[in-house]
């Protein structure tokens, strides 16, 4: 264990997989992290089933994969620990018409985000544990990480702790699905829900897109190839979050040129300024009073039809960047993005 009392960070020596033993794992969803998940706790020795809506196209997939499935229902009324991996928005009527009728006393009821929790769209009865752990990676690479013999850091909270043992079921389930490899740190359901949704709205997709295609704009309208504008703006931005990824900004600019080293010391400050600073403060404001989880739930409930969160997502679609992307792509050797993407 790390020697922060306040957040620590916890190994494989810290988690008893034993935990577990005699108790059934059901994971509601197959996508993403839903099939990490239960691949790699089924690879780890425990009893997981899939719990799925009827119909599902992940159904036979599960099947093939050695695992049984039922109805998200049948799942929970089967099961002692339920984690929920479907999409924020579908979770608090799928928790209200399929899990909650089928909750016992001392189940246990996981999340790998905190966002339900956090706004309260779920309130779990105070008779069951509620834990969290977040892997801080896609499914895939939870997936190809744990069977390379490593693992992906988690997050791990406790919201409530009515069995004594919470915490305790939380890192052994972060062991089985290989987290705990790598790191498990400790936060809080509050924590993880308003630093994740900042994150990815103000640095990592809002931010760094943004931030790129604008780039591109900048140099297309000066009249440079759209081309060379791609490789500049957007192509090299893996390069660059890849150095930073494994060594820090100190490593990324001990890697770089000195030009480029000299131009983001005094280049930066120009572009990301006070005024931006302040903005991103604003996000978090949105964010932590709940603006912003009121407003994404309302453009993606029935009553919203999902009108502006399609037309923001075709709006994008048809930037001139993803023309010129398209193209430059298939010069990867690499790449394999229909794989991607249709997965």
């Amino acid at each position: 264990m790390a020697l922060n009392d306040t957040n620590p960070i916890y190994y494989e020596s810290d988690c008893n997989l034993s935990v577990l033993d005699g108790k059934t794992i059901a994971i509601i969803g197959y996508g993403s992290q839903g099939h990490a998940h239960a691949l790699n706790l089924k690879d780890s020795g425990c009893n997981v089933i899939i719990g799925l809506y009827e119909g599902s196209k992940s159904w036979k997939k599960a099947e093939e994969q050695g695992l049984k499935v039922y109805t998200a229902a049948e799942a929970a009324k089967r099961a002692d620990i339920i984690m929920i991996l479907i999409n924020d928005e579908k979770q608090a009527k799928m928790y209200n018409e399929s899990i909650k009728p089928n909750l016992e006393a001392g189940n246990v009821l996981m999340f790998a985000h905190g966002f339900n929790i956090r706004y309260k769209l779920i309130v779990p009865p105070a008779d069951v544990d509620v834990v969290m752990i977040a892997p801080k990676g896609p499914g895939h690479t939870v997936r190809s990480e744990y069977q390379a013999g490593k693992g992906v850091p988690c997050l791990i909270a406790v919201e409530q702790d009515y069995s004594g043992k919470a915490k305790d079921i939380g890192l052994a389930y972060a062991l089985g699905i290989g987290g705990a490899r790598a790191g498990v740190l400790w936060t809080t359901f509050k924590t993880e829900t308003e630093t994740d949704l900042f994150g990815e709205q103000a640095v990592l997709c809002g931010g760094v897109c943004k931030l790129m295609q604008t780039g591109f704009e900048v140099l297309v309208e000066a009249g440079y190839d759209p081309r060379n504008a791609y490789f500049e703006c957007i192509h090299e931005m893996k390069l660059i979050v890849d150095l930073i990824y494994q060594s820090g900004f100190k490593g990324m600019r001990y890697s770089i040129s000195n030009t480029a080293e000299y131009g983001d010391y005094t280049t930066g400050p120009k572009i990301i300024t006070d005024d931006t600073k302040e903005a991103m403060k604003k996000v978090l404001a949105n964010i932590q009073d709940g603006t912003f989880a009121k407003d994404f739930l309302l453009d993606m409930s029935d009553a919203g039809g999902r009108v502006h969160f399609q037309a923001l997502r075709d709006k994008a679609a048809e930037h001139i960047s993803e023309q010129y992307g398209e193209e430059i792509r298939k010069l990867y050797s690499w790449s394999d993005e229909d794989k991607l993407i249709n997965n």
